[in-house]
């Protein structure tokens, strides 16, 4: 196929509005479910970036970020759900236009109190760029403060990435920007207080991070990416186990343009999956038609400059499907045991892949975990017209977007989550799909549209748009 263009306040409420092309949102990873309010029920994170605020006024595009909290049954739009703007009580700031909260967020216990939080980034306001954390507790997400103000914080917060491996510096946040990422490390307090902030210069990044403790220290790891060459279709990844102000080189074999973590093989040690979705410039080297996904096995050394990652394509046996130019294979990435076995599964989002004669509809392949030998086998792939899930295939849906995992009834069996940005004319969609005997089901699947959770019908973007800005 062809690549294509790409809780209610008193005196305020929030709309969907139209979204400002020149400046796309971007929540590069779709955010990991946390259970903020602590009853063992993991909560769904429904960014909406494009969200109008009504605080007396108008402010388009100011953002918002809905939560649908989990139960037995799941989530739903008609239980218990929660907007959240910069409008609603205890959350710092006020809106402005195009502030887009919401753009990026990502979930950790950051403070070690045994409730996820939830970190947003709004890295298009007007305003300061800022980075707010919103604290769970017994009664869910009800208090937010900022962190520190970067020196440099231009485009901060194009993507967040949170992890706790501990107390102080082993639980850390690191926010991306388009020239500089920073890593905030802990101890985190309700109170705004940090342990330490280090700002590290990456010009002209795709600024996409994540964070993984590869060598098993108990200290998260931090992945970044280079500024974009010309004779590579991604940008170079970087690797710093210490999280000082100058980055390593990159790694030798390899590029891309979003990272996630987890144990694919099951050995105690997270491993490195990179996305590299563009159309190579010279196929095999700097990448592979229609996208590819990298694998950079975790060790008592970490991730090792040298490496030699595993490659996977729609070409790889055992993988779903075919490679074609601009399918964008690795757009949506993230890894998540979804089968149980110990060994984590890479799942993967291809939002330009055709079916049929829907263009740009977009598929998302789970390639499961392995022990031994390499990834591929058993692969499986989802789309709006697999058995059960809530939809129809279209042209332009770009269903893949974000992806991402976590059990919402508490079964044991993780829903495996996608974000489908270009879905009913661009207001966007999420469809969680049921976690079965021993993998995702299309059965039972719900779709959250933005009609179904209170908003008006205009490019809200709900969910996000990934790494669209860039394809």
């Amino acid at each position: 196929m062809r690549r294509g263009s790409a809780a209610a306040v008193v005196a305020a409420s929030v709309i969907a509005g139209t979204l400002l092309p020149a400046v796309p949102a971007a929540a590069v990873h779709g955010a990991v479910p946390g259970d903020f309010n602590g009853d063992g029920y993991r909560d769904l994170v429904l960014p909406v970036p494009g969200a109008d605020v009504t605080y007396f006024g108008n402010y388009e595009q100011a953002g918002a970020v809905v939560v649908l909290y989990g139960s037995a049954n799941g989530v739903s739009a008609t239980s218990r759900r929660q907007t959240i703007s910069e409008v609603t009580p205890n959350i710092p700031g006020r809106p402005f236009e195009r502030d887009q909260f919401g753009t990026t967020t990502a979930t950790a216990d950051l403070n070690r109190d045994g409730y996820a939080d939830l970190v947003v980034g709004s890295p298009h306001s007007i305003a300061e760029r800022q980075i707010t954390v919103i604290w769970g507790s017994r009664n869910g997400l009800t208090k937010g403060t900022r962190l520190p103000q970067p020196t440099h914080h231009e485009d901060n917060g194009l993507d967040v990435a949170a992890l706790s491996l501990g107390t102080g510096s082993k639980t850390k946040i690191l926010v991306g920007g388009g020239d500089w990422t920073t890593v905030y490390k802990g101890p985190f307090a309700t109170g705004g207080s940090i342990g330490s902030r280090v700002e590290t210069r990456t010009e002209n990044s795709v600024s996409s991070v994540a964070l993984g403790d590869f060598n098993r220290s108990g200290s998260p790891d931090q992945v970044a990416f280079g500024a974009s060459r010309p004779e590579l279709s991604g940008s170079p990844i970087m690797v710093n186990h210490g999280g000082t102000e100058t980055w390593p080189e990159p790694l030798e074999n390899g590029n891309g343009l979003i990272a996630a973590t987890g144990d694919v093989n099951g050995d105690g040690y997270p491993d490195l999956v990179v996305g590299d979705p563009l159309t190579p410039v010279t196929p095999g080297v700097d990448g592979e038609t229609g996208g590819r996904v990298l694998v950079y096995r975790g060790s008592k050394n970490g991730i090792t400059r040298a490496q030699t990652p595993e490659v996977i394509t729609q070409e790889t046996a055992g993988v779903p499907g075919t490679s074609e130019e601009g399918d964008a294979f690795g757009a949506g990435l993230t890894v998540a045991d979804l089968n149980r076995d110990g060994a984590a599964d890479i799942v993967v989002g291809a939002p330009f892949e055709a079916v049929g004669a829907a263009e740009r509809t977009g598929t998302v392949t789970v390639i499961p975990g392995r022990r031994s030998g390499a990834l591929g086998t058993g692969g499986y792939s989802f789309h709006q017209d697999t058995a059960g899930v809530p939809s129809t295939n279209e042209s332009g849906d770009f269903f893949g977007t974000t992806v991402s995992a976590g059990d919402l009834n508490r079964d044991g069996r993780p829903e495996l989550i996608v974000g489908t940005a270009g879905e009913n004319n661009g207001n966007g969609a999420v469809f969680v799909l049921p976690g079965g005997s021993s993998r995702p089901t299309g059965t039972g699947s719900r779709v959250f549209t933005l009609e179904s959770i209170g908003m008006a019908q205009a490019d809200g973007w709900l969910g996000g748009k990934g790494l669209l800005r860039l394809l």
